[in-house]
């Protein structure tokens, strides 16, 4: 008898034991369990074919079609399974919890290892995902203008002991036009949440959480609705900065990468920074002056932020001035700010 354990168990048990994913490699590539090996019981023609005879032909036809497949690579799943497992005890899983995951979980039975089913597959784990994160979670949210330094005072909070969440580290994007400069490929939207919330579970309910603010998008993902809808509510703490400092610091970031990049990620704001300061931007790009073209950029973003900040104003619970500092120093005045709202010096922030 197979042993089929929920979403909740599940993930429990994957903090000691591997899990496998076994549907195909595009359903995998498209999201999946952060650190889940993919052992795909078909690959992807494999079940284009098993599930156009589940539904022009029958279940039966399906099955046949679907053994003929598997045969030949029986033995090479055992191997990898063995190699995989710990303690002779696997996880495993498919899209809804069906016969792929039960087939294979089958075959790990008769050669001596100990499975675990996921109930409801991969489609559980999601809906797991999205009622984790609708549910209560303190929350502050930290603003500022572009180039303020609102990554690294995050890291900074999280240093000095606070739970901090990196939508940008996720996302490998840093939300701007030029967010994708340095960064790896962005994942699928369904890969990030699923990334994201590897880390989200891990926190503590009753203390804070830190999360920079960000749009609805961040490159080509979105932030799920679940998350969106609390960041959109949170009391928000603005960190200011002056231009000139702010300017200092986009220059050290960005004028290492190849001017090609960089005149690229001006031309995806175009038509917001309109013709004459684009074409000066892409000069000033050209000539290496790297403060100037940045100026000119931030006449876009300042305002934009701006316009933002209008609308959240209702939510912000206090402001800081960074000034060339060290950055432990501003992180921790920014969250005396939130300590103060809060009215409780050990909250647990």
């Amino acid at each position: 008898m197979l042993t089929k354990v929920g979403a909740d168990k599940f993930l429990d048990l994957s903090l000691e034991l591997p899990v496998i994913d076994v549907r195909s490699p595009g359903e995998y590539e498209n999201g999946h369990i952060p650190g889940a090996y993919n052992i795909p019981l078909f690959d992807d023609m494999e079940r284009s074919v098993v599930g156009k005879k589940y539904k022009q032909v029958n279940r039966k036809a399906a099955i046949f079609a679907g053994l003929e497949f598997v045969g030949p690579k029986i033995t090479s799943f055992v191997k990898q399974a063995r190699k995989i497992a710990r303690k002779d005890k696997i996880l495993v899983h498919c899209w809804r919890g069906g016969m792929r995951s039960e087939t294979i979980a089958w075959l790990f039975r008769v050669a001596g290892l100990k499975p675990y089913v996921l109930t409801g597959g991969y489609q559980a784990y999601r809906k797991y995902i999205r009622e984790k994160l609708s549910a209560k979670q303190k929350m502050f949210i930290l603003g500022g203008m572009t180039g303020c330094g609102k990554t690294e005072i995050l890291y900074e909070m999280e240093k000095q002991g606070q739970q901090v969440i990196d939508l940008e580290c996720f996302a490998n994007h840093k939300g701007s036009a030029f967010g994708a400069l340095g960064q790896k490929n962005q994942p699928s939207t369904e890969q990030f949440t699923n990334n994201l919330f590897d880390a989200w579970k891990s926190l503590d309910a009753d203390k804070t959480v830190w999360i920079e603010d960000e749009s609805k998008n961040i490159g080509s993902v979105t932030i799920p609705d679940e998350l969106y809808e609390k960041i959109s509510k949170a009391p928000v703490v603005v960190v200011e900065m002056g231009k000139k400092l702010r300017i200092k610091r986009l220059v050290k970031e960005y004028s290492l990468f190849d001017p090609q990049y960089l005149e690229q990620s001006i031309m995806k704001i175009q038509k917001r920074l309109g013709g004459l300061n684009t074409q000066n931007c892409i000069k000033a790009v050209r000539e290496k002056k790297f403060a100037k073209a940045i100026d000119i950029s931030l006449t876009y973003y300042d305002k934009a932020y701006r316009f933002g900040l209008e609308k959240k104003k209702k939510r912000i619970v206090g402001s800081y001035m960074a000034k060339d500092e060290a950055i432990h120093v501003t992180t921790r005045y920014i969250i005396d700010i939130a300590k103060k709202d809060l009215k409780l010096p050990d909250s647990g922030l």
